[in-house]
């Protein structure tokens, strides 16, 4: 029966992309683009993230207040020097960072001068299904819109220590992803655009996007505003970058004095267990080093480095005090 329900979603979803890219959208609301703006950001090039994220970054965000106030993906303005933001009639317009949570991805810059745009208002991401029809709008040199689907709904663990819950992934892919909006039928945000990735359909690897979901705002949203990050206990942050490998975490990259590099961690070491608990892929690793604790708590692990096992001891750090979240002088 679940091979079944399974192989009905799959009919659901194929049906759902022919007709969006035979007929289009006629079904869906007028596109919000005069929420939409470029955002374009410096970063020093001596920055922990310039190598990693480059130092001149690129993609989109949205208006949601008439404060002038741009929700985009985070990464687009970590450690940011510069930012600026080009309205509907292109118009290049300065901008600040005011707000970054590295749990969920979210970044919100402030305009400095007034922008040419309309905000949109926040819609509810929970109701979106299995062949949801929807829109994404974008902006790196002229707005964009398209239409996608969702063609999957389940938890993401990224690579760069990071987990989200129930994220939205939705296709065809859309090039222009970073700090894309998606928009619901009723003209609402309820995704912010962040990777683009490769997913399992009708048994083969499809381009898609993943957006996280408005709801991981909602509840953080005036903190955010308001002092510029949220003011839950950090987590345990080690500095590595990790991926699965043959039901095993491998270490693909250590970050240059982070805890996991004044531990001994290195490239290709395997790790095994955090405190003589298995783990076999990234979402059991992350629960694992958060279930030990708030930021700074020591982290027991057993790791394979080369052909020995060893037991080491990592400290763990926050994340926050990693990077430098606020704007450069």
């Amino acid at each position: 029966m679940k091979d079944l329900n399974y192989f009905v979603q799959v009919i659901l979803v194929a049906l759902s992309a022919f007709v969006l890219l035979m007929l289009g959208s006629s079904s869906l609301l007028a596109n919000p683009v005069n929420a939409i703006v470029g955002l374009e950001a410096k970063i020093p090039i001596t920055a922990r993230t310039a190598a990693s994220l480059g130092a001149n970054r690129r993609g989109s965000g949205i208006v949601i207040d008439d404060e002038g106030r741009v929700l985009t993906i985070g990464y687009l303005i970590l450690e940011a020097s510069k930012v600026s933001l080009v309205d509907v009639d292109g118009k290049t317009v300065p901008a600040t960072v005011i707000g970054y949570d590295g749990d969920t991805g979210f970044g919100i810059v402030q305009a400095l001068t007034p922008l040419q745009a309309e905000p949109v208002a926040l819609g509810d991401s929970t109701q979106l299904k299995l062949g949801s029809q929807l829109k994404v709008v974008s902006r790196e040199i002229d707005s964009v819109l398209q239409e996608v689907i969702v063609m999957d709904r389940e938890n993401f663990a990224g690579y760069w220590e990071y987990l989200l819950e129930d994220a939205l992934f939705t296709t065809p892919a859309v090039p222009a992803f970073a700090g894309a909006g998606l928009i619901n039928d009723q003209g609402e945000l309820v995704g912010i655009g962040s990777l683009f990735v490769r997913r399992p359909f009708a048994d083969q690897l499809v381009p898609a996007n993943m957006f996280v979901p408005i709801e991981a705002l909602q509840p953080i949203l005036s903190e955010l505003i308001r002092q510029g990050q949220i003011s839950r206990p950090p987590k345990p942050w080690l500095g590595v970058t990790v991926v699965e490998q043959y039901g095993r975490v491998l270490v693909q990259s250590v970050s240059k004095n982070s805890p996991a590099s004044q531990a001994g961690l290195a490239e290709g070491d395997l790790l095994l267990k955090i405190n003589d608990v298995a783990v076999t892929d990234l979402e059991e690793l992350f629960r694992a080093i958060w279930g030990q604790g708030e930021a700074g708590v020591r982290i027991p692990m057993t790791i394979l480095k080369g052909n020995q096992l060893q037991q080491i001891e990592v400290v763990s750090a926050d994340r926050r005090n990693f990077y430098r979240l606020q704007q450069y002088d």
